[in-house]
């Protein structure tokens, strides 16, 4: 089997220069990658590095050795088309079907999973042509990634901003994997929590948890790649924002629950990754607490915090919300989980034994999905995005 064949379809914007990182990164694992700019495009980079970097002839005309009809042929031999930085131009010629250089005429030929990583001003962004033209091309298929919120050009900034390439670069490798031109997920807006709420004692400590967050990004960065509007509320991650995805930060649970509650009001599915402190202290010092010779500290006090899963499984913001609870035990790991599902009265539960060296911080996880329903579908060990294909493959399942 050949080299998967990928079109890296480039636009004329400032954030051009940044999708020669994500021509390295894909060429470096494995992949056969054309290059095809605008004319606009070479402006900003020029056609010998694009070369050099693909190993491929560059060019942006239909007329170019018409002998092979790259018009046609590029886009028929692709198996991923994705357009980084793709402008607000260039969003509009692809969703009004114009045909007037070589990357819109391989965009109408393409068979294959097409992504567009936008990159434009916020003003440009937000105007209703733009947003009508990108929802036009999620309708007919395409993943429309998310632009970052962050620096523009001159001292702008807003979201507009091209996502990093090395998160872009994760996008189009889940979208290869999966290898379905259609995004099972187009049209939806899910809600992903992540990492582990920090309940402050003082200004310096906090009582915390092992939680990295890297469940939960991984589910983030796979909804994405299958074409949902994401939002991710991480608590104290450290994480790069993956691309395509409107990230909130929080801290403590009590921020975690009021984000939650606003993300999900218009929400078709919400995923509680998120490792959440059962207990948060009475009593918050306004200085650090010190030690007094001779004497031992004062006890703690703890209250509960919120039960953010069994509210939102209770009373839920719109009919058909579909809810996934994680439980992180650390023994009768099935046991407990069943007693957890039936409490918290959400649809999945993924169930997983974790300890000072199991499931947190790893690159790996293994689980238990179980289901309102009776039904339980174990996870082998693998990388946390498998886990996360597979809960959305349940998810989908219960939305349809």
């Amino acid at each position: 089997m050949g080299k998967p064949k990928v079109v890296l379809g480039v636009s004329g914007g400032i954030a051009a220069y940044k999708a020669c990182e994500l021509l390295r990164r894909l060429t470096e694992s494995g992949h056969d990658v054309r290059v095809v700019p605008t004319a606009s495009a070479l402006h900003f980079v020029g056609a010998a590095t694009w070369s050099a970097l693909s190993g491929h002839p560059v060019s942006t005309e239909v007329w170019d050795d018409v002998h092979e009809v790259p018009h046609v042929r590029i886009g028929q031999q692709a198996d991923l088309v994705v357009v980084a930085p793709a402008t607000a131009d260039t969003l509009a010629r692809a969703a009004h079907g114009l045909a007037d250089d070589l990357l819109t005429n391989t965009l109408l030929t393409a068979r294959c999973p097409v992504v567009f990583a936008p990159a434009m001003h916020t003003e440009m962004w937000e105007h209703p042509a733009t947003r009508e033209n990108v929802a036009t091309l999620r309708r007919r298929g395409a993943v429309v990634i998310e632009p970052a919120v962050g620096r523009l050009t001159g001292v702008d900034t807003g979201k507009g901003r091209l996502p990093e390439p090395a998160e872009i670069f994760e996008v189009c490798r889940r979208v290869l994997a999966r290898g379905v031109a259609e995004p099972d997920l187009a049209g939806r807006h899910v809600v992903v929590s992540a990492g582990g709420t920090r309940e402050p004692l003082d200004p310096v400590r906090f009582l915390g948890n092992r939680s990295s967050g890297k469940q939960g990004y991984a589910l983030a960065r796979t909804a994405a790649a299958r074409g949902a509007r994401v939002t991710l509320i991480a608590a104290n991650t450290g994480l790069p924002d993956p691309a395509g995805v409107d990230v909130v930060q929080v801290g403590t649970a009590v921020q975690l629950r009021e984000a939650v509650l606003k993300a999900a009001s218009d929400a078709d599915a919400v995923v509680m990754a998120a490792a959440v402190a059962d207990f948060r202290p009475a009593a918050y010092a306004q200085g650090k607490i010190k030690k007094k010779d001779g004497q031992e500290p004062d006890p703690i006090v703890l209250v509960r915090n919120p039960d953010i899963l069994a509210e939102i499984s209770a009373d839920r913001p719109r009919p058909g919300q579909v809810i996934v609870g994680f439980a992180a035990e650390t023994d009768d790991v099935l046991a407990n989980g069943r007693t957890k599902l039936k409490r918290k009265a959400c649809d999945l539960l993924v169930v997983n034994e974790v300890g000072e060296r199991k499931t947190f911080g790893s690159e790996e996880n293994e689980a238990v999905i179980l289901g309102a329903d009776g039904s339980e579908t174990p996870v082998p060990p693998g990388p946390k995005e498998a886990l996360a294909e597979k809960v959305w493959d349940l998810v989908v399942t219960r939305l349809n």
